[in-house]
């Protein structure tokens, strides 16, 4: 039974072998759960937040892998808008990577909230001057669009192909993608960018706090770049690990050498943006604010080592890999520069949420540093489960890479 729902002309492992896959992943999950009804009985008091950090180890991780599943709708947008025909090999494995991303950031809101059983108080009692109304109402309709991105994908399931409606159904939503496309792309830039505009706005914190271009802070654009400049580095290394463990060519190197040298533009475009927005926030917005830059870093376990490890070590020498042809064709350079990538939107996003908290605005005060609770982890964990197993259940099952039987022929008889 199980062999009738794998593509046809492929190979895949027994159940057994994929259940025992399954299982390291399915534990994670089970830290999460377990981590989640903590919160969700006992109250918030399960982490370490506090009056002074408002936002957990998993709104580090919330923040990130928004970031990093951006690869979803700039891949659908350079495809379907744009018209690069050859990304539509890795378009079905950057939906599926994105829907991930997202509904694991659905989820973790849903506990972050402390009563997810009001979370739809977000939709009916809006708070029309807060920049997170507007990023929970394009979160929430961006999953939408995902999940019907996803559903024919999953319509192409052997069997479920094999229902004359569902076919119907499947081919017709193919026929429309562009519609869809465009739509994420618009949900993502403003939530992308709302995300770093309410950091850009917190004028009594001068960390955080930046110039603005119309009614925008530099942080609005800066998040939005950032996160399209590293989203389909994060899909590449999927795909990669992928074609790792299955140990079989899924994507034609066409469509990674495309995605990796749009990323490395990218990527330079912003690191540009980024050390100009850095400078006139060292030398204007700071001293306007009584402050000098080393007082950012005097104290506590935040040093400027991760201001270099942000912009040289996780952006300037990725974009260097990724813009050189040479370098970038080779898997020893390419994956190691899609990975520091992605660990700089990571850094990125972590030192807006937590040092933005940790630094002290009043003179009386102290730095202060976070230690997550095992609570938080394990919320933080499942998000890896969950992405593990939704993957290998979509491999497995659905013909997410079209090239696959094509770049693995069976050998002859």
């Amino acid at each position: 039974m199980d062999s009738a729902l794998i593509p046809e002309g492929t190979k895949r492992c027994s159940p057994g072998v994929f259940f025992l896959w399954t299982v390291p992943w399915l534990a994670l999950l089970a830290w999460g759960g377990l981590s989640a009804t903590l919160c969700l009985l006992l109250g918030l008091n399960q982490t370490n937040m506090s009056n002074i950090f408002a936002f957990a180890l998993w709104i580090v991780f919330d923040l990130g892998i928004i970031a990093l599943g951006a690869g979803a709708f700039f891949t659908g947008f350079l495809t379907y808008i744009i018209g690069k025909d050859e990304l539509k090999d890795i378009l079905n494995a950057a939906v599926i990577i994105g829907f991930i991303c997202y509904s694991s950031a659905v989820a973790m809101l849903g506990i972050d909230i402390g009563q997810p059983i009001r979370g739809w108080f977000i939709f009916w009692h809006a708070n029309v001057h807060s920049m997170l109304t507007e990023v929970s109402f394009c979160i929430t309709a961006y999953l939408g669009v995902l999940a019907i991105e996803y559903v024919p994908i999953v319509l192409e399931n052997r069997k479920l192909d094999e229902v004359r409606e569902f076919h119907f159904f499947g081919h017709n939503l193919h026929r429309i993608m562009a519609v869809f496309a465009a739509t994420g792309t618009f949900l993502s830039f403003f939530h992308q960018g709302s995300l770093g505009g309410m950091f850009g706005v917190m004028y009594a914190r001068p960390f955080a706090a930046r110039f603005e271009f119309y009614v925008w802070p530099t942080t609005f654009f800066l998040f939005v770049f950032s996160a399209i400049a590293a989203g389909p580095c994060f899909t590449i290394l999927c795909t990669k690990l992928a074609e790792v463990i299955t140990r079989k060519k899924l994507v034609p190197d066409k469509a990674i050498q495309l995605l990796a040298k749009i990323c490395g533009w990218l990527l330079a475009g912003y690191l540009v943006l980024k050390i100009a927005d850095t400078l006139h926030w060292i030398f204007g917005i700071s001293p306007r604010a009584g402050l000098t830059f080393m007082d950012f870093y005097k104290e506590g376990p935040y040093g400027v080592w991760l201001l270099v490890a942000e912009i040289i070590v996780c952006g300037i020498i990725p974009a260097i890999i990724l813009l050189v042809p040479k370098a970038r064709k080779d898997s020893r350079w390419l994956i190691p520069a899609c990975l520091l990538n992605c660990t700089g939107i990571v850094i990125n996003r972590f030192v807006f949420i937590i040092l933005s908290l940790a630094i002290p605005v009043m003179p009386f005060d102290r730095f202060w540093s976070y230690l997550p609770t095992w609570q938080e982890w394990g919320i933080a964990m499942a998000v890896v489960g969950y992405g593990f197993i939704l993957f290998s259940l979509s491999y497995r099952y659905l013909p997410v890479f079209p090239k696959e039987k094509e770049l693995n022929p069976a050998p002859a008889s």
